[in-house]
């Protein structure tokens, strides 16, 4: 190829303005994922074929020029929405599968030739049409040969499945089918729905069975380890119980002695303490004594002294009181005889006037300057006066006018005679 390169070069000449056209049109690079076609000249292949062309995948080449004409072929990926509607799978009933598919053309040998053949000039749309209706056909055949309950219960072996059936078809293509998903089956009679209400009754039958088998076993597990924890729980306490009551009897014995010691060291004590107080309280009972001695005995019998001795002074006054009165009424009896006739009145005019003392203590302290007998009836005052005399006369048994004249008369005779004129 160089050697024709150089050929052309020198045919042109050496210059630079042609070495940069040759480059230009006749050197091809080959992009990763595409393959040059050199169409125009024979090329004898592996299996005993002979084409008019050569190939060039990820590199770049030269052009013979007036001899080849470069083609590309586009190597990418494509992607495909497959839907087919109403296709009768096994047993008659129409499903509806939506999926997708990602193909591209065929780089290798010999699928590549294929491609070439049949692919070669057509537009990208043209091929994935192609493509399309190819895919679409071994779906249809692969649903027929397959229930309802398969398609929809294995979805990676339906497209495993379809995968082989169109494997064959696609490379007669010179296509290759890299992954088919299949996105979602569907019917219009609903079988499929209740396919899978049965299905879902049916697991969720078995989902409660086993719910219940799990949670009985759960329960009898758990009322057997219940019943394990308890028993270890209640061996764990009769065990503490023993070894508590063991050690118990232990320091009870040991310290039986000491607790014996330090109960007559506490009662000796006690006793030592009591005989002590003893004194104590007998002293105590010494000084209560004296206390009631002081306190009560002594002024007591001072009282009693003393109200004696009060007793014996009010006796004695009494007797002299006595002794006093009968003198005093001895004298009056000699006062009495004295006086003779008129003694019994100067006695009531003495105790007269204690009596109008007492009378008129009653009555408030007024200034009289005079007093005026009245008759209210026209009599004349000495007539009232002699009234109020016979009145107080009969009322007292005194005769006021003779009490006073006799007085008068003893008063005229116990004065002395008077003096002589010198």
């Amino acid at each position: 190829m160089f050697e024709t390169i150089i050929a052309l070069a020198a045919i042109l000449g050496a210059g630079t303005g042609a070495s940069v056209f040759v480059i230009r049109n006749l050197y091809y690079i080959c992009q990763p994922n595409e393959v040059l076609i050199f169409a125009g000249s024979s090329r004898k292949l592996a299996d005993g074929r002979t084409v008019g062309y050569r190939l060039v995948k990820g590199g770049s080449s030269i052009r013979v020029p007036l001899l080849e004409r470069a083609l590309r072929m586009d190597l990418s990926n494509m992607i495909i929405d497959l839907r087919v509607s109403n296709a009768y799978s096994k047993g008659g009933i129409p499903l509806t599968v939506e999926g997708v598919a990602n193909i591209k053309i065929a780089g290798e040998e010999p699928a590549i030739h294929n491609a070439i053949e049949r692919l070669l000039g057509k537009a990208r749309a043209e091929i994935e049409q192609m493509a399309k209706e190819t895919l679409e056909g071994n779906l249809r055949g692969v649903l027929a040969s397959l229930t309802p309950e398969q398609v929809n219960e294995d979805k990676i072996a339906f497209a495993r499945s379809l995968l082989d059936e169109a494997e064959e078809d696609l490379e007669k293509l010179g296509l290759v089918l890299d992954t088919l998903q299949i996105q979602n089956i569907s019917d219009d009679v609903r079988y499929l729905d209740s396919i899978g209400r049965k299905q879902q009754a049916d697991m969720l039958r078995d989902a409660r069975i086993a719910e219940a088998k799990a949670r009985s076993e759960s329960t009898i597990q758990t009322a057997e380890n219940e019943k394990i924890t308890a028993l270890s729980r209640l061996d764990r306490d009769i065990k503490i119980a023993t070894a508590d009551a063991d050690r118990r009897v232990k320091d009870t014995l040991t310290k039986r002695d000491a607790v014996v010691a330090e109960a007559l060291a506490e009662i000796a004590s006690e006793l030592a303490r009591i005989q002590a107080e003893v004194p104590v309280q007998q002293e105590r009972i010494k000084q209560v004594e004296q206390q009631l001695q002081a306190d009560v005995i002594a002024p007591a019998e001072a009282q009693c002294q003393q109200a004696i001795a009060q007793a014996q002074g009010n006796a004695a006054h009494i007797i002299e009181d006595g002794k006093a009165r009968a003198e005093g009424t001895l004298r009056l009896a000699e006062s009495w005889q004295a006086a003779g006739p008129n003694a019994r009145d100067i006695y009531l005019l003495q105790r007269l006037e204690t009596l109008l003392k007492t009378l008129t203590t009653a009555v408030p302290d007024i200034s009289v300057q005079s007093v005026t007998v009245v008759d209210a009836n026209g009599g004349t005052t000495a007539t009232k006066l002699a009234a109020f005399l016979e009145q107080f006369r009969q009322s007292t048994g005194i005769d006021l006018a003779e009490t006073v004249q006799n007085l008068t008369n003893s008063a005229a005779k116990s004065l002395p005679p008077p003096a002589a004129d010198s």
